[in-house]
C-alpha cells in the first residue's frame, strides 16, 4: 500500500518510538497535522511561539535522554526555532526539528513564507536535511535519529516541503542507518587509557573535572567509581551538575567564573586535571594561559575536534566516557596518595565557604536553600540564565544527573521555564521547578497558555530584583553603577499568571518563604511565585573578564 510523505512521517516517528511532539501549526504542516489528527500514539503539545517548542523537545530530552522531537511551520515558524537549535547544538542535546517548507517547484523564488532553512541553520545544528523526494523520507527520518542520539549528540533539522508531504511511495522503514562517513569512536585507546593509569598513580593533587558528557554517556556510576577508590576530588561544569554528587566529601561543587572559591583553587593548583567529558570553555578556564600551570592533563571526550582545542592536552582519549572509565578503572592498579591534597581542600573549604549575608532582608541565595530542603534535593531544577541561573547552581544540592536543565554553551534568555514544560512531560511524576529572574522569564512568558491549557504541574519561581541581574551586576562593579538599560518597570506577574488560568502567589517577606514554596508545591497544577529579593544581590564569587580563575572577587551584597 502506497502512503503519503504525511502519514510516512507520522508512522516513521511512531518507529522511533517518539510519544509526544512540541510546535506550532501552520500551513506547510496542514498535511501532517492532518494526519496527527487520527493518531493515537503520539500527543501533539501545542505551544504559543516556535522558540518555546524548540526549548520544550530539548527540556525533554535533557532529563530523558531520548530525543526530543519539535515541529513547526516554514517561514517565520521555522527562523523562530533557531536559537532552540543553538542552544541544544551548544550543549550536546539530542533533536529532531521538523520545519515545513513551501513545495519545491517554488523553492528559491522566495514564496509566500519561505526561508533557506537548511542554510540558516547549517552551522547550529549537527546535521541538516532539505526532503526533495517522497522516496527518501522514512530513510531520511531514520539517519536523523540516529545522528542526533549518537556520537556527541545534538539537534538535527529536517526540511519538508508541502507537496513532499502530499505525495505517496510504498513505506518501508529502514532497520538501521548506513552512513559511510559517520562513525563515531565509542572504545578509548588501550594503551592511551594505560597511560593516563599511570599517570593518575603517580599524582599528588589530582582533580576530576568532570562536564555534561558524563551525563550524556551515563557515566556517573564509573566516575564516582574512580574517584572514590582513589581519593581524587571532582569538580563539575554547569551541565555537569549532577554527574557527581554534590553531598559527597570529594565533591568541589562547580569551577569557573562563578564556581566555588575551592575547585578553582583546586585546580589551578593541580598536577593532573583528568577532563571526562567537558571541553574547557572560557567561563572554566579564565585566562587560558594561565590556567592550571603546573598541571598536567588527561581528556576523555568522544569529540576528537574537542581535545586540545582550549588546552594543550598531555594524554587524549577519544571515546564515550563510560566505556573509557570502565576500562580506566580497571588499569587502576595503583591508587595516588592525596592525602596531604585532601587536607589541603579540606581547609579551603572551611576558609571559602559559599555564603551570604543571613539578615531578615528577602535574598535569593536563601529561597533556593529552603527549597533544597523542602524536595530534600529531589527536585528537577530548570533554569533562566543570568543570576538567577548561578545561584540555582550553587546553592541547591545537586546529586542525581538529568535533574538540572540550564542553557550552559549559548546562555539563552528564555531558556528555562518552556525546558521546564518539556521536562515535566518527559518526567511526568517528578517535581519540576524553573528558577527565573524577572528579565528572562518574560521572554516566553507566553508559554502559562500551555501549562495552563495542559495543566503540566511545573512551578515558576520568579526572583525578581526588578533589574537584568547579571549585567547590572557587572556594571555595578565596573562601570561606576551606570545602570543603561538595564532596570526593569516589571508587569504584576501574578495578575499575568491568574490571567492565563495559573494559580499565582507573591511573596515581599523571607519570613513567607517556606510557606509559599509549600503551597506551590502542595497545588496540583502549575504555580508561578513572585519573589521580590533585594534589588541589588550579587552572584559571588566571581572572576572578573581577562583574569585567571584563583583570581576571584566576593563579598556579601
Amino acid at each position: 500500500m502506497k502512503l503519503s510523505g504525511a502519514q510516512i512521517l507520522i508512522n516513521s516517528l511512531i518507529k522511533e518510538n517518539v510519544k509526544v511532539i512540541f510546535g506550532m501549526p501552520g500551513g506547510s504542516l496542514l498535511p501532517v497535522l492532518d494526519k496527527l489528527y487520527d493518531c493515537k500514539e503520539i500527543k501533539f503539545i501545542l505551544n504559543r511561539h516556535e522558540q518555546g517548542a524548540a526549548h520544550a523537545a530539548d527540556g525533554y530530552a535533557r532529563v530523558t535522554g531520548k530525543v526530543g522531537v519539535c515541529m513547526v511551520t516554514s517561514g517565520p515558524g521555522a527562523t523562530n526555532i533557531v536559537t532552540g537549535l543553538a542552544t541544544a547544538n551548544f550543549d550536546s542535546v539530542p533533536i529532531v526539528a521538523i520545519t515545513g517548507q513551501v513545495n519545491t517547484n517554488m523553492i528559491g523564488n522566495d514564496a509566500f513564507q519561505e526561508a533557506d532553512l537548511t542554510g540558516i541553520t547549517r552551522s547550529v545544528t549537527k546535521h541538516n536535511y532539505l526532503v526533495k523526494d517522497v522516496k527518501d523520507l522514512a530513510r531520511i527520518i531514520k539517519e536523523a535519529f540516529h545522528i542526533a542520539s549518537t556520537g556527541r549528540p545534538g539537534p538535527v533539522l529536517i526540511d519538508l516541503p508541502k507537496d513532499v508531504t502530499m505525495q505517496e511511495c510504498d513505506f518501508k522503514y529502514p532497520k538501521q542507518a548506513k552512513l559511510r562517513s559517520y562513525n563515531p569512536t565509542y572504545v578509548g585507546h588501550p594503551g592511551q587509557i594505560k597511560r593516563a593509569a599511570a599517570m593518575i598513580s603517580k599524582s599528588r593533587r589530582p582533580v576530576i573535572y568532570a562536564g555534561g558528557g558524563v551525563i550524556i554517556s551515563g557515566a556517573e556510576k564509573e566516575l564516582k567509581e574512580l574517584a572514590v577508590k582513589n581519593k581524587i576530588p571532582v569538580t563539575t561544569t554547569l551541565t555537569g551538575l549532577g554527574g557527581f554528587p554534590e553531598t559527597h566529601p570529594l565533591s568541589l561543587k562547580m569551577l569557573g567564573m562563578h564556581g566555588s572559591v575551592y575547585a578553582n583553587y583546586a585546580i589551578m593548583d593541580s598536577d593532573l586535571i583528568i577532563a571526562v567529558g567537558s571541553r574547557f570553555d572560557d567561563r572554566v578556564t579564565g585566562k587560558i594561559d594561565e590556567f592550571a600551570p603546573s598541571a598536567k592533563v588527561i581528556h576523555i571526550d568522544i569529540d576528537p575536534s574537542s581535545i586540545s582545542k582550549n588546552v594543550k592536552v598531555d594524554i587524549p582519549i577519544v571515546g564515550d566516557c563510560k566505556k573509557v572509565l570502565i576500562d580506566l578503572n580497571k588499569k587502576m592498579n595503583k591508587k595516588p596518595d592525596t592525602h596531604a591534597w585532601l587536607k589541603q581542600i579540606k581547609g579551603w573549604k572551611q576558609s571559602h565557604p559559599l555564603t551570604y549575608n543571613g539578615d531578615n532582608k528577602l535574598r535569593p541565595q536563601y529561597i533556593i536553600e529552603e527549597l533544597n530542603k523542602l524536595t530534600k534535593g529531589k527536585a528537577i531544577i530548570s533554569t533562566e540564565v543570568g543570576q538567577n541561573q548561578m545561584w540555582a547552581a550553587l546553592f541547591y544540592q545537586h546529586d542525581k544527573p538529568r535533574t538540572f536543565v540550564t542553557s550552559g554553551g549559548l546562555g539563552t534568555m528564555g531558556y528555562g521555564f518552556p525546558a521546564a514544560l518539556g521536562a515535566q512531560i518527559g518526567r511526568p511524576k517528578e517535581l519540576v521547578f524553573d528558577i527565573a529572574g524577572d528579565g528572562s522569564i518574560q521572554m516566553n512568558i507566553q508559554e502559562l497558555a500551555t501549562v495552563a491549557e495542559y495543566k503540566i504541574p511545573v512551578k515558576i519561581l520568579i526572583l525578581n530584583n526588578s533589574c537584568l541581574g547579571m549585567v547590572r551586576q557587572w556594571q555595578e562593579l565596573f562601570y561606576d553603577k551606570r545602570y543603561q538599560s538595564t532596570l526593569l518597570k516589571n508587569p504584576d506577574f501574578v495578575k499575568i499568571a491568574e490571567g492565563y488560568g495559573v494559580k499565582g502567589i507573591k511573596v515581599t517577606k523571607k519570613k513567607d518563604v517556606v510557606k509559599a514554596l509549600k503551597e506551590a508545591i502542595k497545588t496540583p497544577g502549575p504555580v508561578l511565585v513572585d519573589f521580590h529579593v533585594e534589588g541589588e544581590e550579587n552572584v559571588f564569587p566571581m572572576v572578573p573578564a581577562g583574569k585567571a580563575i584563583n583570581q576571584m572577587i566576593g563579598g556579601l551584597a
